[in-house]
């Protein structure tokens, strides 16, 4: 439902020939889709301001739907890192504001200062380093001593192997195709990955 919330968001633009295909899209991003968007339609350079026009009706098309349901799992984990002590952070391609709206729905936990989105970086590899940095500053770290990147797309996992950091899957979607493509760890939800860290 998300994805079509970003086309009819795209469309209320004024921006008539819609590429669909998001997963072949270069950048797996809101801010991408718009910019990618916009240009091909008018063949002029995308305007800086008209990002908070999409993520504003962004939040409108959504609210026409039904709450996002959370991935199973997903609560229970924020939940067991925030009692053990253990440094996390949300990077997402979605903007700011409907990232907010699903963590919301979905009753989880979070720091608005954790919240790595695409509003400030097109490429997922820029805000997965935004959100790390993020969580350096809010867990007042220098370093910490592994990184693990948690997704469920394929692009997750080119994304951390483009960072050099370690990554675990979550779903059985992609699962063959996340395997295929060099990840180690693969899991059905996120209950389960859970379950290998107590």
């Amino acid at each position: 439902m998300y994805l079509i919330s970003v086309t009819k968001s795209l469309a209320s633009l004024g921006i008539v020939d819609i590429d669909i295909d998001y997963n072949n899209y270069k950048h797996h991003t809101d801010s991408y889709a718009l910019r990618y968007n916009y240009e091909r339609n008018f063949e002029t350079p995308f305007p800086n301001n008209l990002l908070d026009d999409f993520e504003t009706d962004l939040v409108h098309q959504m609210s026409l739907f039904d709450p996002v349901k959370e991935i199973e799992g997903a609560k229970s984990l924020i939940q067991f890192f925030r009692e053990n002590q253990v440094s996390f952070c949300f990077a997402t391609g979605a903007l700011p504001k409907p990232a907010k709206i699903k963590l919301d729905q979905c009753d989880i936990w979070y720091d608005e200062r954790l919240l790595a989105t695409s509003k400030t970086h097109e490429s997922r590899e820029g805000f997965v380093i935004d959100a790390i940095e993020r969580a350096k500053g809010y867990y007042a770290k220098s370093e910490f001593d592994q990184i693990i990147s948690v997704g469920d797309g394929l692009w997750d996992l080119k994304t951390a192997q483009n960072l050099s950091l370690d990554f675990v899957g979550i779903g059985d979607k992609n699962k063959k195709k996340l395997l295929a493509n060099g990840a180690k760890n693969c899991f059905t939800n996120l209950e389960e990955f859970k379950c290998t860290l107590i």
